[in-house]
């Protein structure tokens, strides 16, 4: 058996979405710094949409409801998370 591009870009698309949502459970239960928090949380929707985007991409059936709701809404969310990262990614005052 032989490992094709789709088939691997789909197997690190589930890895992410793993590593995603390892993220944003750390963020609302092992982190208790605000700004932490929010950047773990922030890093988890970007790879989970991502790789959401990707097995949607990557498929070989027609697009459902879900699939287009994803592909307008998804970007939409990754580009919130990603400004918020920008917002936060400076030096604190006073602090770590």
């Amino acid at each position: 058996m032989t490992l094709d591009a789709v088939q691997l870009a789909v197997a690190v698309s589930w890895v992410a979405t793993a590593i995603g949502i390892g993220l944003w459970l750390w963020s609302w239960v092992g982190e208790k710094d605000a700004i932490r928090k929010l950047r773990f949380l922030d890093c988890g929707v970007v790879l989970m949409f991502a790789s959401i985007l990707l097995r949607i991409v990557a498929q070989d059936r027609p697009m459902s409801v879900w699939d287009w709701a994803m592909v307008f809404l998804g970007p939409l969310f990754i580009a919130a998370a990603l400004w918020r990262l920008a917002r936060t990614a400076g030096p604190r005052p006073g602090g770590r």
